[in-house]
């Protein structure tokens, strides 16, 4: 079966296996966090802050990481994330265990999650054609997808049921295990050697080499274009998602935790069958149309959650969500993989990395404002207009519209 082609490769089943259960992790952890902020503070604005404080390093030290990534042994960059990420959330738990977890508590965790992630992210995006060959780069980047998204099913419902029988505390503390059983699973692909290494050029200065991913993006339109709409993008249509959705469950659909569960499983779902399709596949054509095509979808349904008062047809439009956002992607990465030379791949995915996330610490905390002022709806049919607009016009551009 294609879609498993993978995981023929002993080195990326085990960096996949672990991953998988690290966002299974992160699953509990998004839930028992919204939920510990609206019952504890009850206030969009910090839910707001502490998106934006995740991401505010983020945008510091992701250029840096880009740069070690490919100077660096990008496997060992990952297990010092993994490991650092977990001993922050174990002591999150450790507070929540004794009642005296405050907000500013989560504000550091945020940063430091945020500096974490500068690193593995690109360092995860690079390493994978180090492990599979081309012919199954869609399969490892559909799989890296299904396993976030399968755990991402179930782990919203059990977060749910975690928090209502053992509490926030017991959704963080699972989440601190899942990143250090992550980083062992790494250690057997170091031992075994299953990053091969890499013939680098004579050391130059760091700034040289950022220059370097600079010029590759900016010489490609297809790359520049699309890193700049998502920067607003990922406002418009993510942050309402992050911020918005637990006060539109609680004020507006006068539900509870379970509901905001079942919201964040359909959603996986339907990110599940975007990866099982593209999965699927050799190579994926027409990639320009279908990228943006699904993020119209995404902006429709957006705009859906504002205007749709029912639970029921809020589920089927979370499913939808998921399968826009998950084909945009998983075309991203498997264009980025396979058209940036490799050596510069760690530099370009920081690079978009940066772009796309730039401008969103300030817009999760405007979506934060507004929600408190306007009401969660009000977000969602904005957030959704916006995006609409701003997936229609790149299309535009022929190097978007010719994307194959």
């Amino acid at each position: 079966m294609a879609l498993l082609d993978s995981l023929r490769y002993r080195s990326f089943a085990f960096l996949w296996s672990g991953q998988a259960v690290s966002r299974f992790g992160d699953s509990l952890y998004r839930v028992a966090l919204s939920w510990w902020v609206f019952e504890v503070i009850g206030s969009p604005e910090a839910m707001g802050t502490i998106q934006a404080l995740a991401f505010a390093p983020m945008l510091i030290f992701v250029l840096i990481g880009g740069v070690m990534v490919d100077r660096m042994p990008r496997l060992r960059v990952m297990l010092g994330a993994d490991i650092l990420s977990g001993l922050v959330i174990l002591s999150v738990a450790a507070l929540a265990f004794s009642g005296q977890l405050q907000l500013w508590h989560l504000f550091v965790a945020s940063v430091l999650f945020g500096f974490v992630e500068s690193f593995f992210y690109p360092a995860y995006n690079a390493v994978v054609p180090d492990l599979v060959p081309e012919t199954a780069r869609p399969s490892a980047n559909s799989l890296t997808r299904l396993g976030h998204d399968i755990t991402g099913v179930a782990g919203p419902a059990v977060g749910a049921w975690i928090v209502q029988v053992g509490g926030t505390a017991m959704g963080f503390l699972l989440n601190g295990l899942s990143f250090i059983l992550a980083s062992v699973m790494i250690v057997p692909v170091l031992l075994t050697g299953g990053e091969p290494v890499r013939t680098r050029p004579a050391r130059t200065s760091a700034l040289r080499d950022l220059g370097e991913g600079v010029k590759e993006v900016t010489a490609n339109p297809w790359l520049w274009i699309t890193i700049a709409v998502f920067g607003l993008i990922n406002i418009t249509a993510g942050s309402p998602a992050s911020v918005a959705m637990p006060f539109l469950v609680g004020d507006n659909l006068n539900a509870d935790v379970g509901v905001l569960g079942l919201f964040h499983s359909m959603f996986a779902a339907g990110s599940i069958l975007a990866a099982l399709g593209l999965g699927r596949l050799k190579r994926i054509r027409r990639r320009g149309l279908l990228a943006y095509g699904a993020t119209l979808l995404n902006g429709v349904v957006t705009l859906m959650y504002g205007l749709v008062p029912s639970i029921p047809v809020l589920m089927v439009v979370s499913l939808l969500r998921g399968v826009a956002v998950s084909v945009f992607g998983l075309i991203w990465i498997n264009t980025l993989q396979e058209m940036v030379p490799r050596e510069k791949l760690g530099r370009v995915t920081s690079i978009d990395a940066l772009g796309s996330f730039v401008l969103l610490p300030i817009g999760l905390a405007l979506v934060g404002w507004a929600t408190a002022a306007f009401g969660a709806p009000a977000v969602f049919i904005a957030g959704g207009l916006l995006t609409v607009v701003m997936a229609l016009v790149p299309l535009l551009h022929p190097a978007i519209r010719n994307l194959d």
